[in-house]
C-alpha cells in the first residue's frame, strides 16, 4: 500500500530526476544488455523461503551479486497481471499509463475489453484463439486476437531505450502470456508470446509482417510437443520439501487431467488442454526459457555497442499458485525448477554476451494470497466473496426499495470494478452519482467487503486519505475505471471463474499482494540488501538514471541512489 501521495511522488520525482542531476551520471561502462526478469505471482517472501533449495547460478546469484531492496512494493490497489507488468515498464501508476486491471468494461462497446487486444494488428499466421483450453479467465474476455501495445497511454523504459541510446539498440520481450511480453517490449520493441491453440510461440501483425526463419525452425523443432506423455514429477525427495506431506489438499483445484498429486500427467500432444497444461507446470518457464536464448543467439542480442533491452516474463509460478495456493508442494517444486531455468538463461547470457557486461533486474508483477481453506485450518479468517450473494442479503432490500432493483442495477464486475447498468438507470432516471453512491455504502456492510468507493466520490476527492484509498485512486482511470472500486477483507477474494474454482488469487491492495521482490545486478552495482520501502514505480526511472536517459513519460517514481554509487 502506498505511503506517499501521488502530488509529493511527482514533485520528489522531478526534484530527484533533475535538479539532483542524476541523468548526468550514467555507468562509467554501458551494459550491452539490460535483461530484465519479470516472475509472475512471486511474493516478495518466496525467495527467502525457499533458498536454501536453491543452486548457484539463479535466484543465489541474483542474491549474492545483486543491490537487493527486500521491502518492496507495487502501490496501486488492483495488483493483477497487466497492471504490474506495465507499472514496472513506466515507473508510473495505472491511472497515468492506463492498465487498470486486465479486463475493463468499455462503456462505448458495451463488451469487456482485454487489455492488450487491438482489432487492427491480427495475429501472424494464425486462425483464432481457442478460448476453451484457456484456464485463465482474463484471456476468455478478449473479443479479437489481435494484439498490440496501444492500450499503454505512456512511453516505457524499452521505449526510452529506443529513443536516447546511440546505435540501433534491439528490444525485445518474451513471455507465455501475451500481457507480460507485450507490456515490457513497450511501443517500440517486439514481443513474442506461447499461444495454446496453436502450440507455438506468435506475434502480431503490430510488430512485423512475417516471422523470422528463426522463430519458424523453434516452434517446428519439437520442443513443445517434447513434454507429451511425460509427467512433471518432483525435482527431489519429496522429505527435503517444507510441504512434501501436503501433496493432496482438499482445497487445491482438480483441473481436468492435471489431478492434485504428483505426478501430474501432460497427456497425449493432441489433448484438448495439452497445451494449457505446458503452462500450469515448470514447462511454461522452461519453453520461455527456451525461446528467449534462441532470440539471443539469432537477433544477436547484445552483440554491439548499443545497449539492447531483453524482457522476459515467467509465467508458471502464477498458474501454479492460483490451482494449488503459494503455500504447496507443486508451488515449491515449481520454484526449485524455476531456479534452475533461471541458472540456464543467466549461463546463456553470461556466454553470448557477458554477465558483467548485463545489468539484471527482477521483479514481480504482483505477489498472491494464501488460500482461505488453508489460512482457517492455522485459525486464520479468511473467505471466499461472491456477488450473487447481493440478492440474498440486506443490501438487496435496501437497493431494491431506493432504486426498483439490486442486481439490475449493476452491469458486470470486472475485478475490481463494478460497472452499473446505464440503460437502466437512464429508464428508471437514476442519478448515476447517487446510485454508485449508495451501492458503495451497501456493498461495504456485506461480510468479506472492507471497503467500497464510489468513483464519483474519488473524481471530488470526497473520501478519506488512507493508505488503501490512496492505492484506489493509483489504479482510478476517468475512462476505464468502474463505477465502484470494491477492497475485500483482508485473506478474502472471489474464487470462481466460468465455473472453475481456483485455489489462490490475487488483485489486493493488502500486502502479500503488493510485496515484490526487487534486484538489480550488474556492472558497477555494489552487492548489498537494502531495507527500506521502496516501489515499483522507481524501477523505471531508476534503470533510465544508470543508463543515463530519460525517464518514461509519465514517470513518478523516485530514482534509487544506491545503484548509482
Amino acid at each position: 500500500m502506498p505511503s506517499r501521495s501521488l502530488t509529493v511522488l511527482t514533485v520528489l520525482s522531478v526534484i530527484t530526476a533533475h535538479s539532483s542531476g542524476v541523468l548526468a551520471q550514467p555507468a562509467s561502462e554501458p551494459p550491452r544488455l539490460v535483461l530484465q526478469i519479470t516472475v509472475d505471482q512471486l511474493r516478495g517472501d518466496l525467495i527467502n523461503r525457499n533458498a536454501d533449495h536453491f543452486g548457484e547460478g539463479g535466484f543465489r546469484y541474483l542474491i549474492d551479486n545483486g543491490l537487493y531492496f527486500t521491502d518492496a512494493h507495487h502501490r496501486h490497489a488492483n495488483t493483477e497481471t497487466i497492471v504490474g507488468h506495465t507499472t514496472l515498464a513506466t515507473g508510473t501508476d495505472p491511472a497515468v499509463h492506463g492498465m487498470v486491471a486486465n479486463v475493463w468494461f468499455d462503456r462505448k462497446t458495451g463488451q469487456p475489453n482485454y487489455n492488450v487486444q487491438d482489432p487492427e494488428y491480427a495475429l501472424l499466421a494464425q486462425s483464432g484463439i481457442d478460448q476453451s483450453t484457456e484456464i485463465d479467465p482474463t484471456q476468455r474476455a478478449a473479443t479479437t486476437d489481435g494484439r498490440s501495445p496501444r492500450a499503454i497511454l505512456t512511453s516505457t523504459l524499452s521505449d526510452e531505450i529506443a529513443i536516447g541510446i546511440g546505435g540501433e539498440p534491439k528490444i525485445f520481450g518474451v513471455s507465455v502470456k501475451d500481457r507480460g511480453a507485450i507490456s515490457m517490449a513497450g511501443h517500440s520493441g517486439r514481443a513474442y508470446w506461447f499461444s495454446k491453440s496453436e502450440g507455438r510461440f506468435v506475434t502480431s501483425s503490430y510488430y512485423m509482417d512475417a516471422y523470422p526463419d528463426w522463430v519458424n525452425v523453434w516452434n517446428g523443432s519439437g520442443q513443445i510437443q517434447a513434454f507429451a506423455n511425460t509427467n512433471w514429477t518432483l525435482t527431489d525427495a519429496k522429505d527435503t520439501y517444507r510441504f512434501g506431506d501436503a501433496d493432496d489438499a482438499v482445497w487445491e483445484t482438480d483441473f481436468p487431467g492435471f489431478g492434485r498429486t504428483f505426478p501430474h500427467p501432460y497427456g497425449n500432444v493432441d489433448g484438448k488442454y495439452y497445451t494449457t497444461l505446458l503452462t500450469l507446470s515448470p514447462a511454461g518457464d522452461e519453453l520461455t526459457a527456451g525461446f528467449t536464448k534462441t532470440l539471443i543467439d539469432n537477433e544477436n542480442i547484445g552483440s554491439d555497442a548499443a545497449t539492447d533491452y531483453l524482457a522476459v516474463s515467467f509465467s508458471s509460478t502464477d498458474y501454479v499458485g492460483h490451482l494449488f495456493g503459494p503455500s504447496s508442494l507443486e508451488a515449491e517444486d515449481n520454484l526449485r525448477r524455476l531456479d534452475r531455468t533461471l541458472a540456464d538463461l543467466l549461463a546463456h547470457v553470461d556466454e553470448k554476451v557477458g554477465l558483467d557486461k548485463t545489468l539484471i533486474v527482477l521483479s514481480a508483477d504482483h505477489g498472491a494470497a494464501e488460500v482461505p481453506e488453508y489460512l482457517k485450518s492455522l485459525g486464520i479468517p479468511a473467505g471466499y466473496f461472491s456477488f450473487d450473494d447481493i440478492d440474498k442479503k440486506d443490501a438487496s432490500d435496501a437497493l431494491f426499495r431506493e432504486f426498483g432493483g439490486a442486481q439490475e442495477l449493476i452491469e458486470t464486475f470486472s475485478q475490481p470494478y463494478v460497472y452499473l447498468n446505464d440503460a437502466f438507470l437512464k429508464k428508471n432516471g437514476l442519478d448515476k452519482a447517487l446510485v454508485a453512491r449508495r451501492l458503495a455504502e451497501e456493498l461495504q456492510k456485506m461480510p468479506g467487503v472492507a471497503h467500497a468507493v464510489s468513483s464519483e466520490d474519488l473524481r471530488a476527492g470526497a473520501v478519506a486519505k488512507t493508505n488503501i484509498t490512496d492505492a484506489v485512486l493509483a489504479n482510478f482511470h476517468t475512462e476505464r475505471s468502474g463505477d465502484v472500486y470494491v477492497v475485500f477483507e483482508p485473506h478474502w477474494f472471489v474464487g470462481d471463474f466460468d465455473g472453475l474454482h481456483v485455489a489462490s488469487h490475487h488483485g489486493s491492495p493488502w500486502s502479500y499482494d503488493t510485496f515484490v521482490p526487487l534486484i538489480f545486478s550488474g556492472p558497477g552495482i555494489q552487492p548489498a540488501k537494502i531495507g527500506r520501502r521502496v516501489e515499483t514505480v522507481d524501477v523505471a526511472p531508476t534503470v533510465a538514471a544508470y543508463l543515463g536517459i530519460k525517464p518514461p513519460s509519465g514517470s513518478r517514481g523516485q530514482v534509487l541512489t544506491e545503484i548509482l554509487r
